[in-house]
């Protein structure tokens, strides 16, 4: 009896040596595979990383899509004066938790940057999602690839967890999906004729690990007058911003139908369609491609027949491959009987200004109405030596009080202001401009771009 004991006792060490030694060597060969053996209890289940869910993001999501030379990765970045977020691993973090963004969609609607346990009402996730809604602007990362499903749902699942900066909060399984994130792109269907009518930029392309911005010269198909309340844009992913423009003189029109460069194949201005930038008036659009404006209640604007439009649309494409720009405007009307108030175009310049040579100046010009009228839009007009642009409003109980700020010439904000600013006949508005002349000669107001402007553009009723 103590004899089959025995053998039972040896036998059942041996199993337990046995079994012991194989794990020992499964464990060895799983780190040398690269995973922990932490992990290796979780194999083939979904394994939760030991390695923190935000280094994860980090270092696998944003650093190599977002935090790229012209997006976030500097100050020196293009676009950096419009949104002022660095993501790179040294400061992304405290730039995003319960930041305000300066969207200004974003921060009407109640968002920031991320809101720990709260996706929806996180910027960060309405801009890395291309199904999400978008009027917050364009997709990001603007130009490049869209994110894969599984990073944008463990984003998503981490800003749930709280967002936080240490531990493992989501299961890194959920990167395994590599399906890229894809919205397909639809032209919206055109007005009815009796309700308005379509312009649009067609199908054109954006060569790889390049920019385009182009113009198009487009004629109203109204043969008579007609008024416009309602504007809604499209543009394709990657647009950095579409703006429709009218031309103060309509015998220096560009051609119709042509679609014209700003800039030439060897990055150099085209000289002649910066020229015909300079008899634009802003008529609508921004940086927000996807978008609708609806003048207020009796308010519209007047378009007589067969009007030359401008419209704008910029692309960025770091692909390795082509992609597409194209943009459409749907512009509807209403009945004459129905309009109370005719918008008017606000186009405020100051002609007689200079900038000496290697100096910084602030130019302010103030500029009255000599009616009571309703401001509903304002926007800015300046050149590259233009560091910022802002708007005050000139008498009254609000004198003096900021309503426009914008830092980038080349893509100036676009206020559609939910509470009008209400002006008696007398007062204004003051544009208080600052430019940094780092030429070695004077420059003056102009129209090359070599030259500097100093414009206020809006909507009044």
């Amino acid at each position: 009896m103590k004899y089959f004991e025995a053998v039972i006792i040896l036998t059942a060490m041996a199993i337990v040596s046995f079994s012991m030694e194989s794990c020992k060597k499964e464990t060895n060969q799983a780190v040398a595979d690269g995973i922990s053996a932490k992990d290796t209890n979780q194999a083939g289940t979904g394994a939760i990383s030991a390695k923190d869910t935000w280094t994860i993001i980090q270092d696998n999501i944003l650093t190599p899509s977002c935090a790229t030379s012209g997006c976030h990765a500097s100050t020196n970045d293009a676009n950096y004066v419009q949104h002022n977020l660095l993501l790179t691993s040294t400061n992304a973090y405290d730039n995003l938790i319960n930041i305000i963004s300066k969207n200004a969609a974003a921060k009407t609607a109640g968002l920031v940057r991320v809101k720990p346990g709260d996706y929806i009402s996180s910027l960060l996730y309405q801009k890395i999602d291309c199904q999400a809604t978008t009027q917050y602007g364009a997709s990001m990362p603007l130009g490049g690839a869209n994110l894969t499903l599984g990073q944008i749902e463990f984003i998503k699942q981490w800003i749930i967890k709280g967002a936080p900066k240490t531990g493992t909060v989501v299961d890194e399984a959920i990167l395994v999906n590599k399906e890229v994130c894809q919205k397909v792109f639809v032209p919206m269907q055109a007005p009815a004729a009796s309700e308005g009518f379509q312009l649009g930029i067609n199908a054109f392309t954006v060569s790889p690990n390049t920019e385009r911005e182009v113009f198009v010269n487009r004629t109203t198909p109204n043969t008579s007058t007609v008024y416009v309340n309602k504007i809604i844009m499209q543009g394709r992913p990657n647009s950095h911003h579409f703006v429709l423009y009218g031309f103060q003189s309509t015998t220096l029109l560009p051609p119709v139908n042509t679609l014209r460069d700003l800039y030439n194949a060897d990055a150099s201005v085209n000289i002649t369609t910066f020229l015909q930038m300079q008899n634009h008036i802003f008529l609508g659009g921004g940086t927000d491609v996807n978008t609708t404006y609806t003048f207020p209640v009796g308010v519209a604007l007047k378009v007589p027949p067969a009007r030359a439009l401008d419209l704008n649309a910029h692309y960025f494409n770091k692909q390795t491959t082509n992609i597409t720009g194209e943009n459409y405007i749907n512009m509807y009307t209403v009945s004459q009987a129905n309009v109370v108030k005719e918008a008017q175009s606000i186009n405020f310049a100051n002609y007689n200004f200079s900038i000496p040579a290697n100096s910084r100046k602030t130019i302010t010009s103030d500029y009255t109405f000599n009616k009571a009228v309703t401001v509903i839009t304002l926007t800015s007009h300046f050149h590259k030596l233009g560091e910022k642009f802002q708007i005050k409003i000139l008498g009254g109980t609000r004198n003096g009080e900021v309503v426009y700020e914008n830092t980038d010439w080349e893509h100036p904000i676009v206020i559609n202001l939910a509470t009008p600013i209400l002006l008696k006949a007398g007062e204004g508005l003051t544009s208080v401009v600052t430019y940094n002349n780092t030429t070695n000669k004077i420059v003056n107001f102009g129209l090359t771009s070599e030259d500097e402007m100093n414009i206020i553009f809006g909507y009044y009723y």
